[in-house]
């Protein structure tokens, strides 16, 4: 299999021991380019880690991020290389995570909320952490993480001792002041640092009432038999009401929120993942992070309110090389987004009305 262009330029700079900086969108797949390289020097290490220290520490904003990274990198592994992992979150129980802990891991995965707890806690010490990867540092900056990660760093070894891996969608001057502190003379791979949208990826945009835009969704999915569709809403209660309504009129549904439990949300990307959830409705912190092949379309029942999250709503639908369609619903609250989104695009998206047939009432299934 081809490797992706930041895997093919970040990988032979990690196994030379540098430190890197890439610059890189969601989809491009970072997860392997600095997965790889760890596991490589994993296997020139001998003895147990000791207990409560990790070899390696990856850190990701977003507990769905967290998972799938955790989830890939148990895969690349594979069941040959005996391997001993630990994901870090908040919203589940602490018990499995400690117990896992105190014989010592070689790779821990964290969200920096739980992780700093545990570390207060005195259950996880990073006195003899080899590898350090932050992943979606710009991400980090913008939920406000980064105090809690500067005090993760502090207690790993000096940055000259230890390798530093951190990427992010975007090369602000805020992100390249974190990677000045916390790596030694980086490599710096820039791919697609423009953040621009897939070519892979239709887009489309409907000018519709705001009265009308659950009529269209509805229609949009029942009508064209769609399998697997992310809805994005800008608000908790907008993805709510969505959810419910199409649950109510028979589709299977469910919602991603800051509101929905860690447990909750694993089983409903899991149900996704496996095709027995037909919709997921979800705001932009929750659906960040989620990297699912096969996603066909990406619904915006309302445009963001900053471009980039555009960019990373249809970045959903077009992954591994796969076509996907994206359709944003413009109504009277929301349209004034779009000059903003087209230039971040680079291009204007032509506006269209949707056909009569999509705009017909929703028939209410009989119970």
């Amino acid at each position: 299999m081809e490797p992706t262009k930041i895997q093919a330029q970040a990988i032979p700079k990690l196994l030379e021991g540098r430190d890197v900086m890439g610059i890189a969108q969601t989809g491009s797949g970072k997860t392997a380019a600095f997965g790889l390289p760890i596991l490589a020097g994993l296997l020139t290490l001998t003895g147990r880690p000791r207990p409560l220290t990790t070899r390696a520490l990856i850190l990701a904003p977003t507990r769905e991020l967290a998972v799938q990274i955790d989830e890939a990198i148990r895969k690349f592994a594979g069941s040959k290389m005996k391997l001993d992992t630990v994901l870090l979150l908040g919203g589940v129980s602490r018990y499995h995570q400690v117990k896992r802990l105190e014989r010592g891991v070689d790779i821990v995965v964290a969200t920096p909320g739980r992780l700093k707890d545990l570390m207060d806690d005195g259950k996880i010490k990073l006195n003899e952490t080899r590898w350090l990867v932050l992943d979606e540092a710009d991400r980090m900056l913008d939920m406000g993480f980064i105090p809690q990660v500067r005090q993760i760093i502090r207690q790993t070894p000096p940055k000259s001792e230890r390798q530093t891996l951190l990427f992010s969608a975007t090369f602000t001057e805020d992100v390249m002041n974190l990677a000045k502190q916390w790596t030694t003379d980086p490599s710096i791979v820039e791919i697609e640092a423009l953040n621009v949208a897939s070519e892979n990826v239709e887009q489309h945009i409907y000018a519709v009432a705001g009265a009308d835009k659950y009529k269209l969704l509805y229609n949009l999915v029942t009508d064209n038999g769609w399998e697997r569709v992310m809805v994005f809403a800008n608000r908790k209660d907008e993805v709510r009401r969505i959810e419910e309504r199409l649950v109510r009129d028979g589709v299977n549904a469910a919602q991603l929120s800051g509101d929905v439990p860690q447990h909750k949300r694993i089983k409903t990307l899991e149900g996704f993942r496996e095709g027995k959830i037909r919709v997921l409705v979800a705001t932009d912190v929750a659906g960040r992070g989620i990297h699912i092949d096969g996603i066909s379309h990406v619904i915006n029942f309302t445009l963001p309110e900053m471009p980039d999250d555009y960019v990373h709503r249809i970045g959903r639908t077009g992954r591994a090389g796969a076509d996907g369609v994206s359709i944003s619903f413009a109504g009277e609250d929301d349209s004034y987004q779009l000059p903003s989104i087209e230039a971040l695009l680079g291009r204007k998206i032509s506006c269209e009305t949707p056909p009569t047939h999509l705009l017909r009432p929703v028939e209410r299934k009989r119970t």
